[in-house]
């Protein structure tokens, strides 16, 4: 059970994260389909900055020594990277659809095959290979939190919860959960987060106000490049053991389905992410899975197809769209390019 609720929340939390990011595009009338294309990015980035951190003598003794404080801060460093170059990424959409009135759906479109295309060109100038990694060790060593690294006997028993969330777990888990509450709260309960979604829902109105709703929308697909490059390097350092080689397994458009099916609202969202996250967790690693502990209900033995389980996430997402996206209310003026001049 353990290793299923760690895997869950391994799978779950970029794709809660990255759903939130077109949560803020489209609350403010832009829509995001290019976080697929972000994301690659961020992943690229965030390895890219990681394999550059490892030649630095802090860094580099600090994997000697075991150091966990510092390699902790390189991984919150390398968050904060990749964030910031997937906003940058970002601004190639917010320029289209704000300046140039462009369709926002050809847009993101556009930067979603832009984005592999520029990786992999990258990829192989700097390693001459189709796949970027880490120069020494993996992410488990360098980032995962362990007892041991908490100076605990790796024989103790910490009981469930210890187990579950202190023993081999990734701080940006948690840094994206705090990240995502924060956010949360910014949206709905602050003046800045009523004004973006004003945007959204009737920009005419908001401009009568006296709100900028250029810069709100820039604003709002900024952010939500933000959080996509991020959740782009958290996929790639715990689900893809930090590699990055143009592609994040679907993850993006995953997250529009989780957005979706989570109505645009936070606490949904953060409940549909649970639930996908489960089931791609169990295509990953059904052979694994022990339901009952004596192997009697393995789910590799019950002796379903792999590829079933491999599908299991998408199909969902078919299933659970088709019975929710006729109650779905996305922002009314999301897609619509705004024109000052009409009323």
């Amino acid at each position: 059970m353990t290793f299923l609720i760690q895997k869950t929340l391994l799978s779950a939390v970029p794709l809660m994260i990255v759903a939130l990011a077109g949560v803020f595009a489209e609350r403010s009338g832009i829509i995001n389909l290019a976080l697929e294309g972000i994301m690659i990015f961020g992943a690229f980035i965030g390895v890219a900055f990681v394999r550059m951190m490892q030649v630095v003598p802090v860094f580099a003794e600090a994997a000697r020594a075991g150091a966990w404080g510092t390699l902790q801060w390189l991984e919150i460093l390398t968050m904060l990277v990749a964030g910031l170059m997937g906003a940058v990424f970002s601004l190639l959409l917010s320029f289209a659809s704000v300046n140039l009135r462009a369709d926002q759906t050809i847009g993101g479109t556009a930067l979603n095959l832009l984005a592999p295309a520029l990786v992999l060109f990258l990829i192989r100038v700097m390693a001459n290979q189709n796949t970027l990694q880490m120069v020494t060790g993996d992410a488990a060593s360098w980032f995962m939190i362990k007892k041991s690294t908490l100076g605990i006997d790796k024989n103790a028993d910490i009981g469930f919860l210890g187990e579950t969330l202190l023993n081999k777990v990734y701080l940006a888990t948690y840094v994206c959960i705090l990240i995502y509450i924060i956010l949360s709260i910014i949206l709905y309960k602050t003046k800045f987060g009523l004004r973006l979604r004003s945007c959204g829902e009737n920009p005419q109105a908001a401009d009568s106000l006296g709100i900028n709703v250029h810069r709100m929308r820039y604003t709002g697909t900024t952010i939500s490049g933000f959080l996509a490059g991020m959740g782009g390097f958290v996929y790639s350092l715990t689900t893809a053991n930090c590699t990055a080689n143009g592609d994040v397994a679907g993850f993006g458009f995953l997250a529009l389905a989780v957005m979706i099916f989570g109505n645009w609202t936070p606490l949904n969202i953060a409940g549909a992410s649970l639930l996908f996250g489960l089931f791609r967790s169990i295509a990953a690693a059904y052979s694994s899975i022990d339901i009952n502990g004596d192997g009697v209900f393995a789910l590799a033995e019950i002796g379903v197809s792999p590829h079933f389980y491999r599908m299991l996430p998408y199909l969902i997402t078919l299933i659970v769209l088709s019975f929710t996206s006729k109650n779905s209310r996305a922002p009314k003026a999301e897609g619509i390019p705004y024109d000052k001049g009409m009323r």
